[in-house]
């Protein structure tokens, strides 16, 4: 993308031009030798099975520069977590694979609640943590990478670009966002484009000059799955359990982390993977359950922000919204014309809708429960209350991968 323009207040790095990508690794590797660097792939069993994970790993295969790649997997009996060691046991690096509903694991959780620990019901948020805590109790690596393992448009230049800007001896980044179009006969990712974006707008309408509104709406691709981040952010941050996962960490590193130090980065021309249905008529399912999450995650970061909520400023808000997605509908329409796209405006005003009524729905559980269940604490917190966690994991891991 022939673009270097600068908005918001986040550094944006480009893809400005053609480079020599064995030069580049090389960069990184003399960056990984001297802070190590670790890969957490959060992966449901399924996925070994789709065109997205095969790839992913292929490419892979030809990375030098990584400590240790950590694949952290969902719901999985013993024979799934077998056939999902033996899948990646062809990768050169070392991977570790952390089994979350394994017995060893399920014996940690139960420690946790003996110390009021919640660590969220089973998810991505609450597998990324946990593979956080492992790679803290290593004491290895001081660069964190996370991606999704669906990603059908992979390749390894994705992870060297999103790692890069954290890793770099020449940079002083602690956290990395990565952004993307996502495209193929027409434009993808109704939730950032239809959702996410005109929702902040409007709430910079209602709430006015908010440096966190401001900070949010510097994101170009504010939902993207991947991310890198220095351990010591890691070790602080706490997770959402939910949806909100993505918008949720922006906050946590808004909270702990200077603006300087936060930067985003183009990842590839074009990016693919799964897409979910809308379910307009199921709020538990699909885009409008997402929807539903991230406003309630966006809402609440907002009230530890100061903001007061009452009936009048939801009515307010989804007022707002509704002409602000109308107006980017007309945008991203000429967008999609001069390009040669195929679109449906019905089908996007459609989304609209369903967006629309999802953030009524988010803002009577905020008004009937403003705090919500809790986030998954930080590790910092968990170090200190359970002073031999960090042996837990490890032992866990490493038994559960010798077994």
């Amino acid at each position: 993308m022939s673009d270097f323009f600068q908005s918001g207040v986040v550094a944006t790095f480009h893809r400005l031009k053609k480079y020599d990508l064995s030069e580049f690794e090389a960069d990184l590797a003399e960056f990984g030798a001297n802070k190590g660097i670790t890969l957490v792939l959060p992966s449901l069993y399924s996925e070994i099975h789709g065109p997205g994970l095969k790839g992913i790993v292929e490419e892979l295969k030809q990375v030098n520069y990584l400590r240790e790649i950590v694949l952290t997997l969902g719901p999985a009996d013993k024979k799934q977590f077998n056939e999902v060691k033996q899948f990646f046991s062809q990768l050169p690096q070392k991977v570790s694979i952390l089994w979350n509903n394994g017995p060893r694991f399920q014996a940690i959780y139960d420690d946790f609640a003996k110390y009021d620990l919640d660590a969220g019901p089973d998810g991505k948020g609450r597998s990324t943590w946990m593979a956080y805590g492992y790679i803290l109790a290593q004491k290895d690596s001081r660069v964190i990478a996370l991606h999704d393992c669906d990603i059908i448009t992979y390749s390894r230049d994705m992870l060297g670009w999103l790692i890069y800007p954290v890793a770099s001896t020449k940079l002083d980044y602690e956290f990395c966002k990565g952004y993307y179009s996502r495209i193929t006969s027409k434009m993808h990712g109704r939730v950032t484009r239809l959702f996410v974006t005109p929702l902040v707008r409007a709430l910079m309408k209602v709430c006015g000059n908010m440096d966190i509104l401001n900070y949010f709406n510097s994101f170009r691709y504010i939902l993207a799955g991947e991310f890198s981040m220095t351990t010591e952010l890691a070790r602080i941050n706490r997770i959402p359990a939910d949806w909100g996962l993505e918008v949720g960490v922006l906050a946590e590193i808004y909270r702990n982390c200077s603006l300087p130090r936060i930067c985003q980065v183009e990842l590839c021309d074009n990016y693919e993977h799964k897409h979910q249905e809308l379910s307009a008529e199921d709020k538990s399912k699909g885009l409008n359950k997402m929807a539903i999450d991230i406003a309630k995650s966006v809402f609440r970061t907002l009230a530890s922000e100061g903001v007061i909520y009452n009936d009048g400023f939801f009515t307010t808000l989804r007022i707002a919204y509704q002409r602000e997605a109308e107006d980017l509908i007309t945008k991203f329409r000429g967008d999609a014309t001069i390009n040669g796209l195929d679109y449906d405006k019905h089908e996007e005003e459609v989304a609209i809708g369903v967006f629309s009524k999802a953030i009524m729905t988010a803002a009577e559980t905020i008004l009937d429960d403003p705090l919500g269940p809790p986030m998954i604490p930080n590790w910092t917190r968990v170090f200190s209350a359970i002073p031999d966690i960090e042996y837990q994991l490890s032992d866990a891991v490493q038994l559960d991968n010798q077994d």
